[in-house]
């Protein structure tokens, strides 16, 4: 008989020793480790040059793609000033996305690490979790990156999937997040700008991600829209990330980041039926706004949307 973990995916104890929603993660944007302000970004003192809406609701430190192999040395180095400059309660989320092993113990070695909220696994694959999970302390969240050849087999994901839950690991995983550039770059593509990714190459895998991982608890985040001055196909691609249930959005620019803010905010009329869904005396099956609720069914879907407003307000209007 195949094994569960008790803990749910994602419900997992994070540095502030509270449990983290992937629902948090909201706008996740990565910045180089080269940078010289780490520190004011994790903070959230940096001012972005006029851009509204700038705070993310978590930062990615990255020591992998972004980093030349020349500087790693660099990024490591200013990486270990920052960690011991973040001041817990203040800023956004705060991850490492590592190299490999030998860099998360680096890290882990860092003063200050603990002012971290966890760690991004590059490349995840069944034979190197393990090994980066025997690193890192059991109360600290990781997210796997699903961006190798695997990912493109449904037998292969699903054999990943059991591995999560048969060996217990599935309980620190607050997200898988979804590399599409890498995966792209398996194929020898780039994103085509106006496109989302939802209308390219990826959109069958993506529905089989979300087919294979969330019924059974996992969260996955969706990637990059690396043209950042298209913020209209941005909008249509988080619309389409909400409806097939991805969580987080991976953003590399300011001006994406507001895009996220809004495009998260619940539709009123929907705020309004999930409540109604969620009411203890709710009947059966009943109509509202010309749709029909029944909290049977309908309950996961209120029970998102009452966190989405919750973390992210209402936006008035039809849909």
């Amino acid at each position: 008989m195949t094994r569960r973990s008790q803990t749910a995916p994602g419900l997992v104890t994070s540095g502030f020793s509270q449990t983290l929603d992937p629902l948090r993660l909201g706008a996740s944007l990565y910045t180089p480790a080269t940078r010289p302000d780490l520190a004011a970004l994790g903070n959230g003192t940096r001012e972005h040059g006029g851009v509204p809406d700038v705070s993310p609701h978590s930062l990615i430190y990255c020591l992998e793609d972004s980093v030349r192999p020349e500087d790693l040395g660099l990024a490591v180095a200013r990486l270990a000033e920052a960690l011991p400059q973040l001041s817990l309660g203040m800023g956004p989320l705060r991850f490492v996305r590592v190299r490999d092993p030998r860099t998360l113990e680096q890290v882990l070695g860092m003063p200050g690490w603990r002012n971290l909220h966890g760690f991004v696994l590059p490349k995840s694959t069944r034979r190197n979790l393990r090994d980066y999970l025997t690193l890192i302390p059991e109360d600290v969240p990781v997210m796997p990156t699903l961006e190798t050849r695997e990912v493109f087999s449904q037998r292969g994901m699903e054999s990943l999937r059991e591995f999560l839950l048969d060996s217990g690991l599935s309980r620190r995983v607050l997200t898988l997040r979804i590399g599409g550039n890498d995966l792209l770059h398996l194929l020898s593509l780039r994103r085509v700008p106006g496109q989302t990714i939802h209308e390219g190459p990826l959109a069958h895998t993506i529905q089989m991600l979300a087919g294979t991982f969330l019924p059974w608890g996992f969260s996955l985040s969706s990637p990059v829209y690396e043209v950042f001055s298209d913020l209209g196909t941005l909008r249509r691609e988080l619309k389409q990330d909400l409806e097939r249930g991805l969580t987080g959005k991976t953003v590399i620019h300011p001006a994406q980041i507001g895009v996220v803010s809004a495009s998260y905010r619940v539709l009123a009329q929907h705020l309004e039926q999930a409540r109604a869904i969620l009411e203890p005396d709710a009947d059966a099956v009943f109509a509202l706004d010309g749709a029909m609720c029944e909290p049977t069914t309908h309950r996961g879907w209120a029970e998102r949307v009452l966190r989405r407003a919750q973390m992210y307000g209402v936006q008035p209007g039809e849909s």
